[in-house]
């Protein structure tokens, strides 16, 4: 075979052999997984779920859709069977024999039908706004728990790069002392700043701990770090078509319900009549053939008097209460929308300055690292413009993280949930 063959054999097997392998590598590589970015609205829903208001729904609509086709049915109790019978065996034994068997069928009041179809129709209502009362009310423990952890994440994030710039510094002046161009009693002051970030980190990690305790005993998940979850501030709410506030719904159901429940007690004023449809089979002794009655009868009740003025009373108090709490309720949501409002605007304004004097802070803490290099600046000056510095870039992410909570918190005045 030519020598220039064979090398171009070879390098064929070399191109099929790298070939085989990218193929290979390509096959088996598997794209990593994006990264789950939760939110306020991902911890509302895990929370929800585990919630008893959510395991019970489905059985409360069962109730009301059992007491709809309670109130829909013909009699407002089943029928009843109802048998009796007479002998003289005991007695004189002369053949005398009777026995009846009729239905009882209970009658309804009236007015007890209808109210009872009004009052089953303000039930089912009322279950559905105690639902969104509870989601909401939920969604305040919530957000105020996420908002706690984020501003204790913050606080971590600011401790953490106060230590590591103290360390930097203090491993700067230990290198400057060693040389003789610092005295011993600024290596000591450095070290002591670090000492005071350590101090500080510590307990802010603490502090996130607890916070994230209590977002864990929430939601119920597995959350680690703030990277799983940033601080993403919820967006505005609309300017219009708002819906009503679920705590305004709840308390003009439950006064619906306690009018329509004074509405049926006061038709339930007796007993249900009771319609008896029987018929009886009788003889006297033995020698007479038996006889075969119907028997049809209306039983009437009399008034139930104090017993059901007292329920009609009671109901009657229910529906004022009712109408009074949603009178409060309603002025201390406007006043709660009003306060939200302002806030906001506060907190933008703020903000805003709070980001200004950080960029400040951080272009004059360079000027002072310079100075102090080139021996212009003495320590003490060094260490106030580093405070003053993560102290401007603390009150910068503090007032990040206010003005996201301050509008979660007007999103909760206005009865919206997480999004």
């Amino acid at each position: 075979m030519h020598p220039s063959t064979r090398v171009t054999i070879r390098m064929r097997q070399a191109l099929l052999a790298v070939a085989m392998v990218s193929l290979h590598a390509g096959l088996w590589a598997q794209p990593s997984p994006a990264p789950v970015v939760l939110g306020v609205k991902d911890l509302f829903d895990a929370a929800w779920a585990r919630q008893p208001e959510a395991l019970a729904l489905q059985a409360r609509r069962e109730s009301v859709q059992a007491q709809r086709r309670a109130a829909s049915a013909w009699t407002p109790e089943p029928p009843a069977l109802e048998a009796a019978t007479r002998t003289d065996r005991l007695t004189g034994n002369n053949g005398g024999r009777e026995l009846e068997v009729g239905v009882v069928v209970p009658l309804w009041l009236p007015g007890e039908r209808s109210g009872s179809s009004v009052l089953a129709d303000a039930e089912a209502a009322a279950v559905e706004s105690r639902v969104e009362a509870a989601r909401l009310r939920l969604a305040a423990a919530v957000r105020e728990a996420w908002w706690s952890w984020q501003r204790a994440g913050a606080e971590v994030e600011i401790a953490r790069a106060q230590l590591e710039s103290a360390r930097q510094l203090a491993t700067d002046v230990g290198r400057r002392a060693k040389a003789g161009e610092l005295a011993r009693a600024d290596r000591h002051q450095a070290d002591g700043a670090v000492a005071a970030a350590e101090a500080s980190l510590a307990q802010s990690q603490a502090a996130a701990t607890a916070a994230l305790q209590q977002v864990r005993a929430l939601s119920g998940m597995a959350i680690t770090t703030l990277r799983d979850a940033p601080a993403l501030p919820e967006p505005l709410p609309p300017s219009s078509g708002l819906p009503d506030h679920p705590a305004l719904t709840e308390l003009q159901d439950r006064a619906i319900v306690a009018e329509r429940s004074a509405e049926l007690a006061s038709a339930q004023s007796r007993a249900n009549p009771e319609l008896l449809l029987a018929t009886t089979r009788e003889r006297a002794n033995s020698t007479e053939a038996y006889q075969q009655t119907i028997t049809l009868a209306v039983r009437i009740p009399f008034g139930g008097g104090s017993r059901y003025e007292g329920k009609v009373a009671k109901a009657r108090a229910d529906a004022a209460e009712a109408q009074a709490q949603l009178a409060l309720d309603r002025a201390q949501l406007h006043s709660d929308r009003e306060a939200a409002v302002a806030r906001v605007e506060a907190l933008r304004v703020q903000l805003a300055a709070a980001e200004r004097r950080a960029a400040l802070a951080r272009e004059t803490r360079g000027f002072f690292e310079k100075s102090f290099r080139l021996g212009e600046t003495d320590l003490p000056t060094r260490l106030r413009i580093e405070s003053e510095a993560t102290e401007a870039e603390r009150q910068a992410a503090r007032s990040r993280i206010e003005l996201a909570a301050a509008i979660s918190a007007w999103r909760q005045a206005l009865g919206l949930l997480p999004q």
